[in-house]
């Protein structure tokens, strides 16, 4: 499909049964790209029809040998896979810039690289998983067994495509399920390669299928409604999710969902500032703030205040906004004209609600195509602003002083959402205590984005139903049967 010599896009076809099926021109969308607004390639565009042939294969393929592999025999697929994944690392690389617009030296470094780490991690702790025995006096023994779930439906968000995707796809597969997977309709094409590389590491035929589409009413919806798909496992924002488990919930679908964030970002006075500055411009701005746990909402201690934003703010006009391809931008497109336009219709809110502008709030002069922000800073926005509360999802901050812990506490958690926080402070003492109230999945102190895959991944509130990483990923992904013999 690609040769490794010179990395294009491509089009982008359903994946069934271990076979790519034939484009059709009038059932087909254009695949543009975000940095250019050109279009790249056609999108096959399924439905309910090709959703019922994908789940088939998977209900069929749930009996067939992938149901005889040993744990043993599993995890040597998974590793084969994240193997192949690092040796088409440059060409992943670049279609998943062409896609999300992003900086190929941002996919090259992290997207690529973590989705071969996935499969890795995974390839080793489904060796480690046991399950409970218990002795009943002398009367019994009591021992689990796991089970797979069944046909897991995948329906993907589209800021970190591939990175996301085998996050979920490797416990998936690692625990013995198949799966029908739905890409985000404005980045299909890794998913379509990494189609190409289940088939070389061995993946049996109908295990994974792959339907290009949109959502309700499309193949999204036709995934989350059919009686057959055992299982949803999404990520995206929470009026999808909420469609999703609407849609699912005559079947009793099992879900799992990661949703939104509107991160606080909580910096006291006695934090090493330039370990601070750091962090925060990427917890900021890295993937053009498209990260479900990017620190939107900046707090800072009021003696601190004018130091933080003065070192910010010089930090930020610093960075570079530009072509995907160009060694030095460090910040790339918005991924669509339609979240473009929702993004800078924050910044509309923002300048009514007397919001002040210190970075960005702007196209780029020398960017005339593409959906392209400069990184904003905003201050001077009361704690009940929509830029506050709302999840924009863009490359936009907002900065606000606080005087006393309570205050940020109360602040912090004044929000329909509860995926993450980050906490400043070299006081230990303050950090374990702050963190402990935050109503939030993940807490991090003196950091953000730190990553142990063993530990458990989520949101509370608006921000997600249930957990991912180490057994809790296990736990998704098996159905548990209790065992008793009576001795």
């Amino acid at each position: 499909m690609i040769t490794k010599t010179k990395v294009q896009a491509i089009d982008c076809r359903h994946f069934i049964n271990g076979k790519f099926v034939e484009l059709e021109k009038s059932k087909s969308f254009e695949n543009i790209n975000p940095a250019t607004e050109e279009v790249i390639g056609l999108v096959a565009e399924g439905g309910k029809e090709e959703v019922d042939v994908a789940v088939a294969a998977a209900r069929k393929a749930l009996k067939g040998p992938w149901k005889n592999y040993t744990l043993e025999e599993r995890s040597k697929v998974l590793r084969r896979i994240g193997d192949l994944i690092l040796e088409r690392q440059e060409e992943l690389a670049r279609l998943e810039s062409l896609d999300t617009g992003k900086p190929f030296s941002l996919a090259n470094s992290v997207d690529i690289p973590r989705a071969a780490y996935n499969f890795h991690f995974f390839a080793d702790y489904i060796i480690s998983v046991g399950t409970d025995t218990f002795q009943q006096n002398e009367e019994a023994l009591h021992y689990a067994i796991r089970r797979p779930v069944g046909v897991v439906g995948i329906i993907k968000p589209w800021n970190l495509p591939l990175l996301l995707l085998t996050w979920k796809l490797a416990p998936c597969l690692g625990m013995g399920n198949t799966a029908v997977i739905k890409p985000a309709e404005w980045t299909p094409m890794t998913a379509t390669v990494l189609m190409e590389i289940l088939k070389e590491a061995g993946v049996p035929d109908g295990v994974v299928n792959l339907v290009h589409g949109f959502g309700p009413g499309s193949a999204g919806g036709a995934i989350s409604e059919h009686p057959d798909v055992d299982a949803i496992s999404f990520i995206g924002e929470p009026r999808t999710g909420a469609a999703i488990m609407k849609a699912g919930a005559d079947t009793l679908k099992k879900l799992s969902y990661e949703l939104g964030g509107k991160n606080p970002n909580i910096i006291f006075a006695d934090a090493d500032m330039d370990d601070v500055i750091e962090t925060t411009m990427k917890s900021s701005f890295i993937n053009q703030g498209q990260v479900c746990m990017c620190g939107s909402r900046i707090y800072v201690e009021r003696p601190a205040y004018e130091e933080f934003l003065e070192k910010f703010t010089a930090k930020v006009k610093a960075l570079k906004v530009g072509q995907p391809f160009e060694a030095d931008t460090n910040v790339g497109s918005l991924i669509s004209k339609e979240h473009y336009d929702k993004v800078t219709s924050y910044l509309d809110i923002a300048r009514e609600e007397g919001g002040i502008f210190l970075t960005g709030g702007k196209r780029p002069e020398e960017l005339d195509k593409g959906y392209f922000l400069e990184p904003t800073i905003i201050t001077g926005l009361d704690k009940n602003s929509r830029c506050v509360r709302e999840e924009i999802f863009g490359p936009v901050v907002t900065v606000i002083p606080f005087d006393t812990e309570e205050e940020v506490i109360e602040q912090a958690n004044d929000t329909h959402y509860g995926l993450s926080a980050s906490v400043w402070t070299t006081n230990l003492k303050r950090g374990h205590r702050v963190a402990h109230q935050i109503e939030a999945g993940m807490v991090w102190v003196n950091t953000w984005f730190l990553r142990d895959l063993r530990t458990p991944f989520g949101g509370m509130k608006h921000s997600g139903v249930g957990r991912t990483g180490g057994m809790h990923s296990i736990d998704f992904y098996t159905e548990l049967s209790n065992i008793t013999i009576k001795m």
